[in-house]
């Protein structure tokens, strides 16, 4: 039996028109609150400062962890890779719990004082663990190798304790402190716009330059000085992070939080499965559904898209539903509006692309390359200076560094000025991508280059494994700088994908959840270290009772990494083919069909309507 279904008159309905988004708390209408001072620039120093001492910190204690589970704790490779993963894993989910306080409850400023100073207290705790020999295990001699005492119980949970507190940091800093800077200009003006673009690029560069300073000197330190003063040296970066922010504390904009925005994605859910029998009509464009959106909102009005249509039926207004005096629903899980329903759709269509970010960071991150590095001839030539096996990855950096000004000074005024010769098609939407590549152009490119990293990382450890086989020791002859071309290319690949998708989901998600966007980012890393555990795990398992041996064992000379790497890569080109997929599928926010809605509005008589 066919539900009847009440219209909105033409008066009711809004256009949804394409409007940049409003300040957070504007005084456009004489209201108590206050006039917002964007600050822009001057307010990066502050931010930009306590982001760059606290990589200097975080990345001066993590990049080293796993030499030091194996050398001060005692733990086998397999253990010390897979607690890594796991550590890595939880720290990045937990930017979902993070984001959510941030964009609920507390806002990003006060999040992210919490998390700073939980994060100065955690790597206090880890270096108490190198300070006093009663928390970590007693020394193994060469001679016990194999046999090493491991930690006990009291050793292990005060490591896992200062664990916990980093966990707890990074949880708030890392979805918010993005979100956060970009706060800081004003997104309605175009020297806004080009600075929050150029924010992503600078920001990211500025903390690349900050883990090279960790995985150099402060590494060394750990390596060749003093584990004590190597993880206290992080400790004090920490301590400059937490007053760096705090001194600029009246200089920010500081947005409060909205609410919870994953309430409105369950509401539009439930009340579309709620109405879920109720028709539609097959060229509707969203002329028939509820459509009121708050009128202090921070997000943009989003036009209607065809994209996942069984959700439009929780904007159907039948006879039961009412209205507030504002025109807002009274009872939100039975109607949704059509904005909430676009911003839903707006989350599910970034989904399917955010999967990709699993394969890439196997791709692009291989954790292996440290243990190659450690089985290679580090000397530099004609010297006795020996560099320690965690700094490699530097050159992966410097690739990054080196890419990131490059493409930020020329390759965009480049893109910019050829753009401007070629006008869009009349009604097109141009992505603000200040002129260079696209977001999802930028991911794509960063995934074919993981493709490329681990097919050269195949040739390497084939050179690399032959010739310790020659020589006959642990050691192989090879320079372990025959490993900078796949480092370099991963840095490459990170300098496309993980600017391009963090800018990503920062323009995609709605304006109330850009902590939460920022989340993401950290949840596809969270995702790809269990998944790069379990992978690890079940190769390590299943070719260890083969004829040939573990691909995996604790000698890189008695296993074979080479066949790791060409399984890394088929995965890497069938991500790539995935990508292109959704790509394809993909459409921006905003790019909707409003020119249409817009006609049918004007001329469409709407009476009542049988659903």
């Amino acid at each position: 039996m066919e539900k009847n279904v009440q219209e909105k008159t033409t008066n009711e309905i809004e256009s949804p028109v394409k409007t940049p988004p409003p300040p957070p708390a504007p005084n456009d209408d004489g209201g108590d609150e206050p006039e917002i001072n964007y600050r822009g620039i001057k307010a990066m120093p502050f931010i930009i400062g306590n982001e760059t001492f606290e990589k200097l910190g975080a990345i001066g204690t993590l990049s080293n962890l796993q030499v030091y589970l194996t050398t001060v704790f005692n733990m086998s490779r397999i253990s010390a890779t897979t607690l890594l993963n796991v550590f890595n894993g939880t720290t990045n989910i937990a930017t979902l719990v993070g984001a959510y306080l941030s964009d609920t409850h507390f806002g990003r400023y006060k999040t992210l004082g919490f998390a700073s100073v939980a994060s100065l207290f955690g790597l206090l705790v880890v270096n108490l663990t190198a300070v006093f020999k009663n928390l970590h295990p007693a020394k193994c001699l060469p001679e016990n190798i194999g046999h090493c005492v491991g930690p006990d119980a009291g050793q292990t949970a005060f490591l896992l304790l200062g664990f916990g507190l980093l966990i707890i940091g990074a949880g708030g800093i890392r979805p918010c402190n993005l979100a956060f800077g970009a706060d800081q200009f004003n997104p309605n003006t175009e020297s806004g716009k080009r600075g929050i673009d150029s924010f992503f690029n600078w920001y990211y560069f500025t903390v690349t330059f900050a883990e090279i300073v960790s995985v150099t000197v402060v590494v060394y330190v750990q390596s060749n000085v003093s584990w004590s003063i190597g993880l206290g040296i992080p400790t004090i970066f920490m301590f400059f992070s937490c007053l760096l922010f705090f001194v600029g504390s009246r200089m920010y904009v500081k947005v409060k939080p909205e609410g919870s925005p994953m309430s409105s994605l369950c509401q539009v859910v439930v009340v579309a499965m709620k109405k879920r029998r109720l028709v539609l009509g097959g060229d509707h464009h969203g002329v028939e559904l509820f459509n009121h959106a708050p009128p202090k909102s921070i997000n943009s009005r989003l036009p209607y898209t065809d994209q996942f249509r069984f959700l439009d039926k929780a904007a159907i207004k039948t006879s039961e539903d009412r209205l507030n005096i504002d025109g807002s629903p009274a009872n939100p899980w039975s109607l949704c509006s059509m904005q909430h329903v676009e911003e839903t759709k707006c989350v599910l269509r970034v989904i399917p692309v955010a999967l990709t970010a699993i394969i890439y960071h196997i791709g692009a991150q291989q954790q292996y390359v440290v243990f190659q590095a450690l089985q290679s001839d580090r000397y530099l030539p004609n010297t006795n200076f020996q560099i320690p096996a965690a700094s490699y990855v530097i050159f992966a950096m410097l690739s990054l560094s080196l890419w990131v000004p490059f493409y930020d000074r020329l390759v965009i005024p480049f893109m910019r000025r050829i753009k401007n010769k070629k006008r869009t098609r009349a009604g097109e939407r141009r992505e603000s991508s200040g002129g260079g590549f696209t977001a999802l152009q930028r991911i794509g490119i960063g995934i074919f280059i993981t493709v490329i990293e681990s097919i050269i990382g195949v040739f390497v450890e084939q050179r690399r494994r032959s010739s310790a086989l020659r020589a006959g020791g642990p050691t192989s002859p090879m320079s372990a700088m025959w490993l900078v071309p796949q480092l370099a290319l991963g840095g490459l690949a990170e300098a496309f994908n993980a600017i391009g998708q963090i800018e990503f989901y920062y323009k995609e998600f709605p304006e109330n959840m850009r902590s939460i966007a920022g989340s993401f980012f950290f949840c596809g890393n969270a995702v790809s270290s269990y998944v790069y555990s379990f992978l690890i795990s079940i190769v390590h398992r299943m070719t260890e009772k083969s004829g040939t041996g573990s691909w995996l064992p604790e000698d890189l000379n008695k296993g074979r990494l080479d066949n790791f790497y060409y399984l890394v890569a088929a995965l890497c080109a069938f991500n790539f083919g995935y990508f292109l997929l959704c790509a394809s599928w993909y459409r921006y926010k905003g790019s909707g069909e409003s020119g249409s809605v817009e006609m049918e509005m004007e001329v469409k008589k709407l009476d009542q309507h049988s659903a």
